[in-house]
């Protein structure tokens, strides 16, 4: 897994597109999730504090099969916040996922956030099972319609 410190370029433009055209796929999303997507990645880019907010790409033979990035929460300075989790079709079920969530979790830690926070869709199965692993309980479900679809929102948090 390389973080953010030595991300190289293209990497970030490389989240955004694979989020896309993965949800796309996947879920039928619409263009307002990849406009989404390309907002947190350009406000990262533009303004983030490196001591506090890293993004990390995991590999396999040397190709970007993954990522997330861990932020400062917006509305809670204290809480470091879980985003855009993706791990490619074929590199699931090797743990791709929970290593991805294990790095963005010890960053906080050891940074001094005292909580973690998340949003998903319940649609993301796979990824709220990494997150239920990894100690994150669910604290609100909200229906919504966004990206085309229909979905319920869940916000998920974990004690640091």
């Amino acid at each position: 897994i390389r973080d953010s410190r030595h991300t190289a370029p293209g990497d970030l433009g490389w989240m955004i597109q694979r989020n896309a055209a993965l949800y796309a796929q996947e879920f039928g999303w619409n263009a307002d999730y990849e406009a989404l997507v390309a907002r947190i990645i350009a406000d990262y880019a533009r303004d983030h504090d490196p001591a506090r907010e890293r993004v990390w790409i995991a590999e396999l033979a040397g190709r970007p099969v993954g990522a997330v990035m861990c932020v400062q929460d917006e509305h809670e300075p204290d809480a470091a916040r879980l985003r855009l989790l993706l791990v490619e079709p074929d590199a699931r079920g090797h743990k791709v996922g929970s290593e991805l969530v294990d790095a963005c979790i010890d960053f906080a830690r050891e940074t001094g956030y005292r909580h973690m926070v998340l949003w998903t869709n319940s649609v993301l199965a796979s990824a709220r099972s990494i997150y239920q692993r990894a100690g994150f309980q669910l604290i609100a479900e909200k229906p919504h319609h966004s990206f085309g679809a229909d979905l319920v929102g869940q916000d998920w948090r974990l004690d640091l």
